[in-house]
């Protein structure tokens, strides 16, 4: 039986946490425009930049195909597939810790390039502040679930408890009772989870909604090349004009 408290923070906040990130994103993409962007800050550091983000996206990526694969694909799916439960927990020890160090040293990186560069520490905005931070609790709190509960106190099976919860909140099935079973820290990480989510729409991670689908149908641009000896007959204009 659920507590009323587990029912908030289990049954009602996570459908607030979606509403916010998919009517958020609506309203930012409908009124800030302009706004939607990456806000990159190339132009005033490009060394550190060019190891830091490609490090932390490549992390990055690979933390959300563990989430995928650990939440959205149910446990018997694998077993079917012939991976049991202790070939999985080395699976997801090993390439989550991975992941998540991979993921953590990136955003460390650019976090300390942001700090260290006045330039780049004046373009960060407030809500790109609360979302830093959210971030890196988050990912801290992910990387101790691994590091702690799978490796130095022998595994947890989450499968059978936060990622049959998860699939129930996407089913509209919530069942709040298998979250509240969960280990603290695996609950500190959904609840810190949720609110990233939440500030995702009013940050500068909503680029990562963005994709070039209009470059890939875009009409092909025709170079003509002059005549040798040709003269133009049109006076040379300024490239604004």
């Amino acid at each position: 039986m659920s507590s009323g408290l587990d029912l908030l923070l289990w049954g009602a906040a996570p459908y607030v946490s979606i509403a916010l990130l998919v009517f958020g994103t609506i309203w930012r993409y409908r009124h800030d425009k302009f706004g939607w962007t990456s806000r990159s800050s190339q132009l005033h550091e490009s060394r550190v930049l060019r190891v830091a983000s490609p490090v932390f996206h490549v992390g990055l990526l690979m933390v959300i195909g563990g989430h995928v694969l650990g939440l959205v694909v149910p446990k018997g799916a694998t077993e079917f597939a012939g991976l049991d439960e202790h070939a999985y927990h080395l699976i997801s020890l090993g390439m989550g810790s991975l992941a998540g160090l991979v993921a953590v040293g990136g955003l460390g990186l650019l976090l300390w390039r942001r700090a260290r560069v006045p330039a780049v520490r004046r373009s960060t905005s407030v809500s790109d502040r609360y979302m830093y931070v959210v971030l890196v609790l988050v990912l801290l709190a992910g990387l101790a679930t691994t590091l702690v509960d799978n490796g130095v106190r022998g595994g947890y099976d989450y499968r059978e408890t936060v990622a049959p919860w998860f699939r129930g909140i996407l089913l509209l099935d919530p069942r709040p009772d298998l979250m509240a079973s969960a280990p603290l820290d695996y609950r500190l990480h959904t609840a810190l989870g949720m609110v990233l989510f939440a500030l995702w729409p009013f940050s500068r991670l909503v680029h990562a909604f963005s994709a070039p689908v209009r470059y890939l149908l875009r009409p092909y641009v025709v170079y003509r090349r002059r005549a040798p000896g040709a003269v133009g007959t049109r006076n040379p204009r300024r490239g604004w004009e």
